[in-house]
């Protein structure tokens, strides 16, 4: 089910319960800023999540109101995750869903890194 992308923080959502531990996950890094695990539904050969820490509805929270400093190591924490993966030479894609006519399902800023083949175009085409 989608959600709106604005209003409150739900410390109840599942990155949050992954973030303090309630939830596993497959973790493929952690630092003071970001957590990146692999999705449990993956639509790609490589599909990872990576996450803020702090507690942001969507990206239009987090660069509205995150802090310098976590927001570099946010995209670094990115960057780092896709190179860790080898996915810099053969390419990757992000994707972060803001509100519902995007298809966020989740209330707490996620970018999906996916990589490992050919992707093909980036939206559906009718």
């Amino acid at each position: 089910m989608a959600v709106s992308g604005r209003g409150p923080y739900d410390p109840q959502n599942v990155f949050a319960k992954i973030l303090r531990g309630e939830i596993p996950c497959r973790r493929v890094f952690e630092n003071e800023y970001a957590l990146a695990f692999h999705d449990i539904a993956p639509q790609a050969p490589v599909h990872v999540l990576v996450i803020p820490k702090g507690p942001y509805v969507s990206f239009a929270d987090f660069s509205q109101t995150a802090g310098e400093a976590e927001i570099a190591g946010f995209t670094r924490a990115v960057g780092h995750v896709a190179a860790l993966l080898g996915l810099e030479d053969s390419g990757y894609r992000l994707l972060a869903n803001m509100g519902v006519t995007a298809g966020q399902e989740v209330p707490h800023f996620h970018v999906h890194l996916f990589g490992g083949a050919a992707l093909g175009p980036m939206l559906h085409r009718p």
